[in-house]
């Protein structure tokens, strides 16, 4: 009996994987929350959007890999806790990919062609760090957390001073991702060697140029 219901349980996962990159993939994520863009849409002007866009774009295409990575480690997890907790930071991830979908739709533009390939890189190397170990998959987490955070500050900074739906947007945004990245640390989280998190900044910034145009 429970040789069969592990088998169940597993089938059960593959299918909320499957379920989830269609969501994912297809721009039809729905958010369990309102959108933070409470403020009147002012008219920007041609450049001003393009770059608004260009910022959101980004920020999507960077959910997108969120959710990989959290659905990846969630499904090698060793730790039914743990399991549970990376799915529900994956849910929380879900509001932000639906609140930039629809800020993208505002601004007259598109998410990213290569979402796949983020979807599919980003769920490998979270799988792939549930498997090393928990504290690390946490870990992983927490360097992942940070740069998000460092990456949606700048883009507070490089938004048109008018466009402050995007902004609000991207504060609630960044206050989840602290929470996160919190939450890992109070979980276990054991710090990554620097070669690793510098690997990563690499990786993160060839994901963040290429998806602000593509």
């Amino acid at each position: 009996m429970n040789t069969l219901g592990s088998k169940r349980t597993i089938a059960e996962s593959l299918i909320l994987q499957f379920d989830v990159a269609l969501r994912t993939l297809g721009n039809s994520a729905l958010a369990m929350r309102p959108s933070p863009a409470k403020s009147p849409a002012f008219n920007l002007g041609p450049l001003e959007k393009r770059l608004a866009a260009q910022c959101m774009r980004v920020n999507h295409a960077g959910e997108v890999a969120a959710q990989g990575l959290y659905q990846g480690q969630a499904l090698s997890a060793r730790n039914p806790h743990l399991c549970g907790k990376m799915q529900q930071a994956a849910l929380e991830e879900v509001d932000h990919l639906a609140w930039c979908e629809m800020r993208l739709v505002e601004l007259d533009s598109h998410t990213s062609y290569l979402a796949l390939f983020w979807y599919v890189g980003s769920f490998a190397i979270g799988a792939v760090a549930g498997f090393v170990g928990d504290k690390w998959s946490l870990g992983f987490v927490t360097e992942t957390e940070h740069q998000v955070m460092a990456h949606l500050k700048s883009h507070l900074h490089r938004l048109p001073a008018s466009d402050y739906r995007s902004r609000e947007i991207i504060e609630v945004m960044y206050e989840d991702e602290a929470r996160h990245a919190t939450q890992a640390m109070a979980s276990g989280a054991a710090p990554l060697p620097k070669p690793i998190c510098a690997l990563m900044r690499m990786m993160a910034k060839v994901m963040t140029t290429t998806a602000r145009w593509i």
